[in-house]
């Protein structure tokens, strides 16, 4: 789609939402983070990538902001918001340092937000906290701000304070479709959840934009959560209907049959979400393809197509800076694969091409803060493998490794991967109840770190809330290699 069409669909987009919410207007007291640009061309293409990303097209929004700093290269705001929808870790670090070059000529709003971003590649939440703090207090009554802000809680698993953060932008500004569209990802996916909430959201977000196809596949996903799995069909059918070039839909096609064990039907409709996905999205889409073997019990299976995709990237119509993220994905889903099946001489393979990426990805980038983060990844799957070895010694020191590597991080969930890897260890050596303490310090956002944990309550005897998260993994009901490989298991432990 070229980005004259894209702009014309955007702008329509944004006329239509505030024409549906006409009964609620803006508040008047909105004063947003200033935009400075001198060109009319980028000032439109900006406005137009920012309605796109609302509303969740990545790709919509990738292309816009790049036209718009093709029409001013010192445009800032543009810069960041590329970064914030780039198809590669280069190209955020890429255009975060654009952003920073010419940041002389940008707002004080602008500047903050280019710092907020800089503080990711060296993981230093509690800096980006502080900095999203000052973002509000210069501009209180942005809703864009506050959004801002809500997503560095969101980081820090912080949902409580994330949904207060949302709720002020939905104050400020009833009609900015996508406050309301994060208020149901929050409810939908971070505890505590409310599904009755998250529909309300979603319901609201489409009363703005009733046109939207994303709208309505994020509200198929309330259904699968709720393990409506049919109803969630029908939604993502309609999301076809209105946009038949949206691939993300299909690929939830594939989700739900998946889960409902149709494993050709599924299969089907990964093909044809990968047909007509944008370029940087297929290899992604293909790699949830290979779930279905996962699913199906083919581990194996699963692991030769992801090797295969993984090399099959380097061939695909994919910018290069694109390469790297999805030949990372494909390979740490094998890994995740042969470590859980034990398959471990693939997965000493397989770790080690991915050891490989993940540097390659880290010299792309450049600096130091970022190599250590992804070495600190390499250790972590290292340490997987020992322990999966049985070799619980070397397990310990790759994962005080792990532990030394992110030391210098400003992030008070540095250490989850560490107490991940030291509970595996423990629970393959069966101290259930040494292993418990250390999975409870790990990200139990994760379903497969919470699956974990489940088991290792089983082995100390808690069986009660063993059975119960138990449940809560088996009727999770969103797809990940992880949960891929867990799901049955989980729900037949849960009785």
């Amino acid at each position: 789609m070229s980005v004259q069409l894209l702009r014309a669909t955007a702008a329509t987009s944004v006329l239509t939402a505030v024409s549906a919410f006409a009964a609620v207007p803006a508040s008047a007291a909105v004063d947003e983070i200033p935009i400075t640009t001198n060109s009319v061309a980028a000032r439109l293409d900006f406005i137009a990538g920012q309605a796109a990303a609302d509303r969740g097209d990545a790709s919509e929004a990738n292309a816009l902001y790049r036209a718009a700093v093709a029409a001013d290269p010192d445009f800032t705001y543009a810069w960041v918001n590329l970064g914030g929808v780039s198809f590669s870790t280069e190209e955020f670090a890429a255009s975060i340092k654009k952003a920073d070059a010419v940041g002389a000529k940008a707002s004080a709003g602008e500047r903050l937000l280019v710092e907020i971003n800089q503080r990711f590649l060296d993981a230093d939440v509690t800096t980006q906290l502080a900095l999203a703090m000052r973002l509000v207090e210069r501009y209180p009554q942005s809703p864009r701000a506050w959004l801002t802000l809500g997503g560095v809680e969101f980081g820090l698993n912080h949902f409580a304070e994330q949904r207060a953060d949302i709720g002020k932008a939905i104050e400020l500004d009833p009609a900015l479709m996508t406050a309301p569209l994060q208020m149901a990802n929050s409810y939908l996916f971070n505890a505590p959840r409310d599904l009755v909430a998250a529909e309300k959201y979603y319901r609201q977000a489409i009363a703005l934009a009733p046109g939207e196809d994303n709208l309505y596949w994020a509200l198929g996903d309330v259904y699968r959560a709720r393990n409506h799995l049919e109803e969630a069909r029908q939604y993502y059918q309609l999301a076809t209907l209105l946009d038949p070039n949206d691939g993300t839909a299909l690929v939830k096609l594939g989700h739900v049959n998946s889960f409902l064990g149709r494993y050709d039907e599924a299969r089907a409709d990964y093909d044809r979400g990968i047909a007509i996905a944008e370029p940087a999205n297929k290899p992604f889409f293909a790699s949830y393809k290979t779930f279905t073997w996962v699913h199906a019990g083919d581990a194996a299976i699963a692991v030769r197509e992801l090797e295969k995709l993984a090399t099959e990237v380097d061939t695909m119509d994919l910018e290069d800076d694109q390469r790297s993220g999805a030949k990372i994905f494909a390979l740490t889903n094998a890994a995740t694969v042969c470590l859980e099946k034990g398959m471990n001489d693939d997965a000493d393979r397989v770790v080690g091409e991915l050891a490989g990426a993940l540097r390659g990805n880290a010299q792309a980038v450049g600096t130091e803060e970022f190599s250590r983060i992804q070495e600190a990844q390499i250790a972590y799957f290292e340490g997987q493998l020992a322990a999966h070895r049985g070799d619980y010694a070397g397990a310990a020191r790759l994962a005080k490794k792990n532990a030394e590597l992110v030391a210098q991080q400003q992030n008070p969930r540095k250490m989850e991967n560490y107490h991940e890897l030291t509970g595996l260890s423990l629970f393959l050596q069966r101290k259930y109840l040494q292993a418990v303490a250390e999975y409870r310090q790990a990200d139990l956002t994760n379903m497969y770190n919470k699956y974990h944990l489940a088991l290792a309550l089983d082995g100390a005897k808690q069986t009660d809330e063993a059975r119960r998260l138990f449940k809560e993994v088996g009727e999770w009901n969103f797809n990940t290699v992880g949960y891929a490989l867990v799901r049955k298991d989980a729900l037949a432990r849960a009785g």
